[in-house]
């Protein structure tokens, strides 16, 4: 299978499957949600194993990797290694930006705009990605006030989760952002009033699973805002909001995360606006009083 869309823009497999779900077969969405419960490893199981796992038979396995645009069975188990390789690239294992001068430092404007390229391509793969349907969910999740709200982010999308927090609670009651330290303390007594925000990208943060797996057996719903190779919290995800992160550079860009977290932030705003604007109001008159 081909590709000519530039590397940033390459759909990652659970992404095709997630946007054709609706033209699969019954049992070809057996395969597919078999698949994404637990990506990319039932992929890389035999035909036999893969077909017990989602309890169809082995051809439907293979008309589901022939829907997929694999010629073969291990056509599309060798683009699920190529993921799998992508999810554990480090700063270091990535494309170079460069042999060795530094545009940046030689006053190079093509260097901006190359990135800003790159950005804009991963906005809009990003749009291009979120599913209405879930992001409206998201939305009326996080609109709804009697439901608490906790955040929680990694090594790089921590800021993230802090951000979206910070807006959140100025507009409604019942948010918490969770730390290290204790969000083990606060997952203890979630249940099903209760909505868990989590961003994790790649390399995964095995903390982060571990949330969404308890959380989610307590009853409270789980939002997750990963990458398109996808968290392996995507097994316990409620909602799946997933942003284009490549570069071709040695690091991910996240600004399509940040997308995601404005979009939520004036959705919501806009659904509590007459409460928001009262509490808004108190927050500036306490402000003022200080």
């Amino acid at each position: 299978m081909s590709s000519k869309e530039p590397e940033t823009m390459q759909l990652a497999l659970s992404e095709r499957i997630r946007r054709n779900m609706d033209t699969f077969t019954p049992s070809e969405k057996l395969a597919a949600h078999a698949l994404l419960a637990s990506y990319p490893f039932a992929g890389l199981e035999t035909v036999a194993q893969f077909a017990s796992r989602a309890s169809v038979s082995a051809p439907t396995i293979l008309r589901f990797v022939s829907r997929l645009g694999f010629s073969s069975y291990p056509e599309f188990q060798r683009g699920l290694r190529s993921e799998l390789e992508a999810q554990l690239e480090t700063p270091v294992t990535k494309a170079p930006v460069h042999d060795g001068s530094s545009a940046g430092d030689q006053g190079d404007a093509s260097l901006i705009h190359d990135v800003a390229d790159r950005l804009q391509e991963n906005i809009r793969a990003t749009i291009d990605s979120t599913i209405p349907a879930v992001l409206n969910a998201v939305i009326s999740a996080l609109s709804d006030e009697k439901r608490n709200i906790h955040l929680h982010g990694g090594q790089f999308t921590g800021s993230y989760a802090s951000y979206l927090a910070t807006h959140l609670r100025m507009m409604r009651r019942g948010v918490t952002l969770l730390e290290q330290r204790n969000w083990k303390d606060r997952a203890m007594d979630m249940g099903r009033k209760d909505v868990l925000v989590l961003f994790d990208i790649r390399r995964y943060d095995p903390e982060t699973l571990q949330l969404a797996r308890t959380a989610r057996s307590q009853g409270a719903s789980v939002i997750l805002i990963t990458d398109t190779w996808l968290s392996p919290a995507t097994r316990e995800a409620t909602h799946l909001l997933p942003a284009y992160i490549r570069t071709g550079h040695n690091w991910d860009s996240t600004v399509g995360i940040l997308l995601l977290c404005e979009t939520i932030i004036t959705a919501v705003t806009h659904q509590l606006w007459p409460k928001a604007k009262e509490r808004l109001s108190a927050m500036e008159q306490l402000r003022e009083g200080m």
